[in-house]
């Protein structure tokens, strides 16, 4: 089931959970015209922002992605807690929440290697560009190194644009 952005962050920025936004809508948030199918974001690992996640999540039914139906799962702060990655899938669609990723690490490691924008109305952090094709590499996947050209592209023309001053700097 495809995730649709609008809605996972239209119930997490209200729900006071902080986490970066990566992976492919964080590529699209920066110009990339590839379609993903799930929302990947790396959330904050500490006690209230898991309480958060949770309660912002717990109407929408979270489930182990590829589990079979009936096997029992608990969506709660224990088992988040407990684990660090975990692929879901939901009333919202599928989510990809994680605690850490390869060639970033954790919220706290990509939080200054991350922008704010407005979406949606909401504003909410999305990790910028050049660490997104950082991530891309480190993830080594066919998947993910597909649309590296694409966002090296992206990078440079942002690039050519700060350098004669018509967007501002920082990507």
């Amino acid at each position: 089931m495809s995730a649709d952005l609008e809605r996972v962050v239209g119930v997490l920025v209200p729900g006071g959970v902080r986490f970066i936004l990566i992976g492919g809508w964080a590529a699209a948030l920066h110009g990339s015209a590839r379609s993903t199918m799930d929302v990947d974001l790396v959330y904050a690992r500490s006690h209230d922002n898991i309480r958060a996640l949770v309660a912002a999540l717990r109407s929408h039914k979270p489930y182990l992605r590829g589990a079979p139906l009936g096997l029992p799962f608990l969506f709660d702060e224990r088992t988040v807690r407990m684990g660090l990655n975990f692929t879901l899938s939901s009333e919202l669609g599928n989510l990809d929440l994680l605690g850490e990723v390869p060639g970033g690490g954790s919220y706290e490691n990509l939080l200054p290697r991350s922008e704010q924008v407005e979406a949606f109305g909401h504003r909410f952090h999305v990790v910028d560009l050049m660490t997104l094709i950082h991530l891309k590499r480190a993830a080594g996947r066919p998947k993910d190194l597909e649309p590296i050209a694409e966002l090296e592209a992206l990078l440079e023309e942002r690039r050519r644009l700060e350098a004669r001053g018509e967007i501002p700097g920082g990507g």
